[in-house]
């Protein structure tokens, strides 16, 4: 059986100017992976309206599942809501469970719901709220499309709260050999190798350590005994 599939759709100028390294993708892609759905594809837009657009529809329609990362807070380069809202042409504006949730958390602080904090309860329309209990700001859904904050811990709270509610496969599993010859001395068997298993995904790593060359290959899929095989036929091919 095939696992469901996802995107990540990582927005904002900090990540592309290289002003911020982005720690969401590698948070995403190994909680998915342990719940059985293969991240495809991972997209890096500016904070422009007609790229996100774009963006939402292209990935929602490709994938099963869409995470974005960035762009919901309360400044005025915060467009995601809007641009997700236009991709599926809703309405959006404050709604009131949202703003419910904002006013509490700001009232417990002492601290006023301005018009800035307020565009953070602006939802569109037939979304439904994702959980932020770092924060309280909340992200949403919209189809397929779950729409989260890009502060790491507060993502990575969110991905929390929306894990229950995906549907997985199987989850990948992994094994890894360490070969001390240059990839262009094992790429012959190895590509013969990999056309054998090829229920498996079988990557090729390399590095220099100490003066000599290597490379790590890494069997990945979703069957363990298969995974066995076809590591015991490469550590034959290439023994240490």
């Amino acid at each position: 059986m095939t696992n469901p599939t996802a995107a990540m759709l990582v927005i904002g100028d900090e990540i592309l100017s290289g002003r911020t390294r982005d720690a969401n993708m590698y948070h995403l892609a190994g909680e998915l992976t342990k719940i059985g759905i293969d991240l495809k594809e991972v997209r890096v837009v500016s904070d422009d309206k007609d790229a996100i657009v774009r963006a939402v529809k292209s990935l929602s329609e490709t994938y099963v599942t869409v995470i974005t990362s960035g762009g919901i807070g309360p400044t005025h380069d915060d467009i995601t809501a809007d641009c997700v809202a236009a991709a599926f042409d809703r309405k959006i504006d404050v709604r009131e469970d949202a703003r419910t949730l904002l006013a509490a958390h700001y009232d417990r602080q002492g601290i006023a719901l301005n018009e800035a904090r307020l565009r953070m309860a602006r939802i569109p329309e037939g979304a439904a709220l994702i959980d932020n209990p770092v924060s309280v700001a909340p992200g949403f859904r919209l189809k397929n499309v779950h729409v989260m904050a890009g502060l790491p811990s507060v993502f990575q709270a969110m991905v929390a709260s929306v894990l229950p509610d995906l549907t997985g496969g199987a989850p990948l599993m992994s094994e890894t050999w360490r070969i001390y010859r240059g990839e262009g001395d094992i790429a012959g068997p190895l590509g013969t190798l990999a056309a054998e298993y090829s229920d498996l995904s079988i990557g090729s790593y390399p590095f220099q350590k100490d003066g000599r060359y290597g490379a790590n290959i890494v069997l990945r899929g979703t069957d363990a005994a298969l995974i066995a095989t076809a590591l015991t036929r490469l550590q034959k091919l290439f023994p240490q």
